[in-house]
């Protein structure tokens, strides 16, 4: 993807009531160029050499995240893991994740691919979609 227009992502931030710092703009427009979940320390990494160390880059993902630009999910391996919210992304607000156990990639699984069928012996959080669904094992690439 290429890369969006600063301008484009300043509009995007300040829509989202936030003000459009340099910082912002670098992680907003990082997740736009690099869709999928991602770590703090892989944002880290991916911005090497802007000059933003780990606690400024790690202040601005919990910024975007209560702003509703991204979402953060822990996969169960204690990494909180964040995505970007987009109009074409996911309809609900939480989608079931594929992660793998051999490589530790994480990927989104596709709308309806896993069914809750609701029933009342349910807990309440998950009879209102309020959970996150998980699905672990080995991904394609490290099928052997």
């Amino acid at each position: 993807m290429s890369e969006p227009a600063p301008d484009q992502l300043r509009e995007r931030l300040r829509e989202a009531g936030l003000r459009a710092t340099p910082a912002r703009v670098a992680v907003l427009g990082y997740f736009l160029v690099n869709p999928g979940s991602l770590t703090h320390a892989e944002l880290v990494d991916g911005l090497a050499g802007q000059g933003w160390d780990r606690a400024t880059l790690y202040r601005n993902l919990t910024d975007l995240t209560e702003a509703g630009l991204l979402k953060r999910a822990d996969m169960g391996d204690h990494l909180w893991r964040y995505e970007l919210v987009t109009a074409e992304s996911h309809t609900s607000e939480q989608h079931p994740h594929f992660m793998c156990l051999e490589c530790g990639e994480v990927s989104c699984l596709p709308e309806g691919a896993i069914a809750v069928t609701v029933d009342s012996r349910l807990p309440r959080s998950l009879q209102k979609g309020s959970v996150e669904l998980q699905v672990r094992g080995i991904c394609d690439n490290c099928v052997d």
